[in-house]
């Protein structure tokens, strides 16, 4: 297990962007899928790669293409923000879906919908979320996930919390996390400090 911040230029602007709370929800969503795509580019350069042979202009030649299939994984709703910057990507990689809601007084996740391509158990598995707060959501995700037959399976959110970069690493020491920024706690109300307020009701323009 690793957690990695991705420390790149063009991301820590974006997300800037999204913290101001005058940005508004068309500007909000764009900015969000964009710093997906940039998280995408760097989290794949481990993709393991497999030989084809092709035909260019010139010549038969020897080339690479990714060895395995990619599934991202948004939990709803707030996760569908980031998949389509995602597969922008990979525009090859197949989407599931996890519906979780959070009992808004002990904080617990409970599921309520989960459908998932039929390779989930040979593809890399892209976990995608933007707030890694509390981590519950996150744990019992990859909890249904793994009861399926994933096994190479990566986290992918915007913002985290300490506190739930815990409880995801104890819970599932096997996968690896991948954040944009790393903020300072969790509130009283389980919300990220400096974190960007309800990322679902700012994508969606739902508040």
């Amino acid at each position: 297990m690793s957690v990695t911040i991705l420390n790149h230029s063009l991301i820590k602007h974006k997300l800037t962007n999204i913290r101001k709370k005058e940005t508004k929800t068309k500007d909000f969503y764009q900015h969000v899928q964009e710093i997906a795509g940039l998280m995408a580019y760097e989290i794949s350069r481990d993709f393991p790669l497999k030989k084809v042979e092709i035909e260019t202009p010139m010549c038969k030649s020897i080339q690479y293409e990714v060895a395995q299939d990619v599934v991202i994984v948004p939990i709803l709703r707030a996760g569908l923000g980031m998949t389509e910057g995602i597969r922008s990507m990979i525009p090859t990689a197949k989407v599931g879906f996890i519906g979780l809601y959070r009992d808004e007084e002990t904080l617990e996740p409970h599921e309520y919908y989960a459908k998932f391509p039929s390779t989930i158990t040979s593809s890399i598995v892209l976990v995608v979320d933007p707030m890694l707060a509390t981590g519950g959501s996150a744990v019992a995700a990859i909890d249904m996930l793994k009861k399926r037959g994933a096994k190479d399976i990566r986290y992918v959110g915007l913002v985290g919390a300490p506190e739930g970069v815990k409880l995801l690493s104890n819970a599932h020491p096997d996968v690896d996390i991948y954040l944009a920024a790393l903020d300072d706690k969790l509130n009283e109300d389980g919300y990220i400090v400096p974190g960007l307020g309800d990322c679902g009701d700012r994508l969606f323009g739902t508040k």
